[in-house]
């Protein structure tokens, strides 16, 4: 997008990833960021503006305070923050703006009425893509606190024993899907990262790849614990699975796991700059099918492989591109994480995080992979 174009966010930066990628700043309200003539411009209140001068990547800071007291002298009464964004596109003499796709639909219309015209750009920052070196080390570090929170998992499985009917047992209670979550997002917490909605589902469970888990976890039976925090410094995201047994696997899992597995070696391997990743997805697709476990409805539901190999990464969970767009490129960041999800078996989903390099791509991830906690 050239420079002549001016481009208008009116967000906050806890939860708009674009404005959190353009500022740099964490703000849990809602304020003005524009860009215009290759310079950027934000509207603050007093509660932020003193912190954004500090620390925000923005080229001219605006108190919100002199914008309202101009308007309250001529209407009585302060702005509402559409009102505030077309009051600077008036000072800046602008007449069009590019927002993105979930611009607020109220600012949108407060903006028509003034006479600018509104398109939607998307994505808004294409660039989001390709992350930078510095972008790297965020993720990097998001991916050690899931480590961290994950390792505090494997503890507490390796202390806990099975009592007699097959539960787990730790600290004299069964362990529940919910305890265990607690103390992994604890340790997610300590480390200086955000948990929302890990997953630890064991069993039956999980084979729904969103289904958080609840209840007691059985020894011998699947348990997949996908972690996925954000760094609280810097709102980057990091992502891990891994698919453990307490006790002995019977050979129907551990034939599950090695395949899986396997399939997960095979991506590794070959993803790198100008692989396809809709040719990669089909070839673990047929890899399942070869090995037994072909993807169809049974019985209402799915089994088997059903969602995509991997996806990227960054100030959201999930962003642009997917795994099965295109080619890839160097410097994009993916997951790899296939699965298979078999009801009378279990669930098993192992999932690595990486980046494209030139010759291949390099692994995020140092956390352990291993099937039994005896």
């Amino acid at each position: 997008m050239s420079k002549k174009t001016s481009r208008l966010i009116v967000a906050n930066s806890e939860q708009n990833a674009d404005l959190l990628y353009a500022t740099k700043f964490f703000a849990p309200d809602e304020f003005v960021w524009l860009e215009h003539g290759g310079k950027t411009s934000a509207v603050f209140s007093a509660l932020e503006i003193d912190r954004a001068r500090r620390v925000a990547d923005v080229d001219e800071f605006i108190p919100l305070a002199i914008i309202e007291e101009e308007y309250q002298k001529k209407h009585g009464k302060k702005p509402d923050l559409p009102t505030v964004a077309a009051l600077l596109l008036r000072r800046k003499k602008i007449r069009s703006v590019s927002v993105p796709a979930a611009f607020p639909l109220a600012c949108a219309q407060a903006l028509q009425r003034a006479g600018v015209t509104v398109s939607v750009a998307s994505p808004f920052f294409s660039r989001r893509e390709f992350k930078s070196a510095a972008e790297i080390n965020r993720i990097t570090a998001a991916q050690r606190h899931a480590e961290f929170g994950l390792a505090r998992g494997f503890e507490i499985l390796r202390a806990a024993d099975i009592d007699r009917k097959n539960f787990i047992v730790w600290n004299g209670r069964k362990l529940t899907s919910e305890i265990l979550r607690g103390e992994i997002d604890a340790a997610v917490v300590r480390h200086g990262g955000l948990p929302a909605n890990t997953i630890v589902a064991g069993g039956l469970q999980g084979c729904d790849p969103h289904e958080k888990g609840h209840g007691p976890l059985m020894a011998r039976q699947t348990i997949v614990i996908d972690i996925f925090p954000r760094d609280q410094r810097t709102g980057y995201f990091g992502d891990l699975t891994r698919s453990v047994v307490k006790g002995a696997a019977c050979e129907a899992i551990k034939k599950l796991y090695a395949t899986v597995s396997a399939a997960q070696r095979m991506v590794l391997r070959e993803l790198r700059p100008g692989a396809d990743g809709g040719q990669l997805h089909e070839r673990v697709k047929k890899h399942f099918t070869d090995s037994g476990y072909p993807t169809m409805r049974r019985g209402g539901r799915w089994v088997g492989f059903f969602h995509g190999t991997g996806h990227s990464l960054g100030l959201e969970i999930h962003e642009a591109p997917r795994f099965s767009d295109g080619k890839f490129k160097r410097g994009q960041v993916m997951t790899v994480e296939p699965g298979l999800y078999i009801p009378e078996i279990g669930g098993i989903r192992l999932e690595d995080l990486v980046v494209l390099t030139a010759g291949g791509n390099r692994n995020l991830t140092r956390a352990p992979r291993f099937l039994e906690i005896p």
